[in-house]
């Protein structure tokens, strides 16, 4: 049974971190403010509460009894010390407005429970008709309450409402989330820095951008991959030393026998009769060790060179002028200069296997490069030859699939290995010139 979830998977894509950092610190801050929240409710619904409602009740009832006096004293000069008794002991500043009759005014709303834990307790304990009026701190809360010969106004300080602990409830819970969100930063960051740097190390060595071991460091599985990268890195080494060796003894080996072979051909006496099966036996040879060396060079890959920086576009007036002197028509189209980090030779043999491919099917070839963003560029090779059908442009990237016109069917195997190794990817597309395209994209 499929769980589907009540908020779509692509908005959640959208809304979520992408890094690793942002999901972690979203994992902690999620918490924290659930933490809070629940912690606010707890202590405003129940302690803030129960401490406004004593606090209000406690202000309604000294109102409660300074009207039932000014009922009860009748006296001028008594109700003034009831008045200063309240100013001095209770800090209330009230004041009778003899024959004032109070004005209908709406319940109050202030913000908070304090307005209705005032109003609740003055209904209950005053018995009389009253009004509130509540203005922003400092100014007091005013109570008007209508006695029988006037109305006793009543000017209530915000602190016999308030209790000070809310803020400093606040601060503590706000400060102690912000030092522990930052303190779970710093940390997590240094988590993540370990691990982008594995990854660094990785693409770089893919890249055959050899950067030597990487130092273990952060969590213990962050450093368990770090030596794993490691030792993979002296294992592939190790490997490529051992198949370079061995393809230097391979390649002796084959060259040797060719090479007599060729000797004893050009030994042989001048014959016309024989002058035909020599030349065809010479072409044979020499067809024979273009052979192996293009199986050698795709068993290689070209892995043992080291990057360097190297001028592209240099690399590519090269290569032109190089299938000029074979009798190609090549067009060169690139900047003044280009320098990338590659393995030249390989980079070199990739391209001009593909000037070599449209060379033997087209009569005009046309070489550029161009800089598509600032961490890539694209080298195109286009043709006006035959072009291949979309649905088989893949195959031919197999080893073996394109040898046709004296090829070998390395070229683009070749090709693409060497682009990949560095990061890139080659694509095989319709030319404008009626033909093939060949479209590398390498990184900056």
């Amino acid at each position: 049974m499929r769980i589907t979830w009540p908020v779509p998977e692509r908005l959640l894509r959208r809304v979520l971190p992408r890094s690793l950092l942002g999901r972690s610190l979203l994992m902690i801050l999620l918490p924290l403010l659930l933490l809070e929240g629940v912690t606010l409710q707890i202590f405003y619904g129940s302690h803030l509460s129960l401490i406004s409602r004593r606090l209000t009740g406690a202000v309604a009832g000294e109102v409660a009894l300074v009207a039932r006096l000014f009922e009860h004293r009748k006296d001028p000069a008594d109700r003034q010390a009831v008045l200063r008794f309240a100013l001095e002991n209770l800090d209330l500043a009230m004041s009778f407005q003899p024959g004032a009759t109070l004005a209908p005014r709406p319940a109050p709303n202030a913000i908070g429970p304090t307005d209705n834990d005032l109003w609740g307790a003055m209904e209950q304990l005053v018995h009389r008709p009253f009004t509130m009026v509540w203005a922003a701190d400092p100014k007091p809360v005013i109570v008007r309450v209508q006695l029988p010969d006037g109305v006793l106004m009543v000017a209530v300080p915000h602190k016999r409402l308030y209790a000070d602990t809310i803020y400093v409830f606040l601060a503590w819970v706000v400060g102690t989330s912000v030092l522990l969100f930052a303190i779970a930063s710093l940390f997590m960051r240094n988590q993540v820095r370990a691990i982008r740097r594995l990854a660094a190390a990785a693409e770089a060595f893919g890249m055959g951008r050899d950067q030597g071991a990487i130092k273990p460091e952060g969590a213990i599985e962050v450093r368990r991959a770090a030596s794993a990268f490691n030792r993979m890195q002296e294992r592939i080494r190790r490997f490529l030393t051992q198949r370079t060796e061995l393809l230097a003894g391979v390649s002796h080996d084959l060259r040797t026998p060719l090479t007599r072979l060729r000797l004893a051909l050009a030994m042989l006496p001048p014959r016309p009769e024989l002058t035909p099966d020599i030349a065809a036996m010479t072409a044979d040879v020499e067809e024979t060790e273009r052979l192996v060396e293009g199986y050698l060079a795709f068993a290689r890959g070209e892995g043992a060179e080291q990057v360097r920086p190297v001028d592209l576009s240099r690399m590519l007036a090269e290569v032109a002028a190089g299938a000029r002197r074979t009798g190609a028509d090549v067009d060169l189209d690139a900047p003044g200069c280009l320098t990338l980090a590659l393995r030249p030779d390989a980079v070199r043999r990739a391209i001009t296997n593909l000037v070599d491919n449209a060379q033997r099917h087209a009569r005009r070839i046309s070489l550029s490069a161009t800089q598509l963003t600032a961490r890539s560029v694209q080298v195109t090779v286009d043709d006006d030859g035959p072009g291949i059908p979309p649905h088989q442009r893949e195959e031919m990237f197999r080893p073996f699939q394109s040898g046709v016109a004296g090829g070998t069917g390395l070229g683009l195997a070749i090709a693409r290995d060497i682009v990949r190794a560095h990061g890139g990817e080659i694509l095989l597309e319709e030319s404008p010139l009626g033909g093939l395209r060949a479209r590398i994209r390498l990184p900056v």
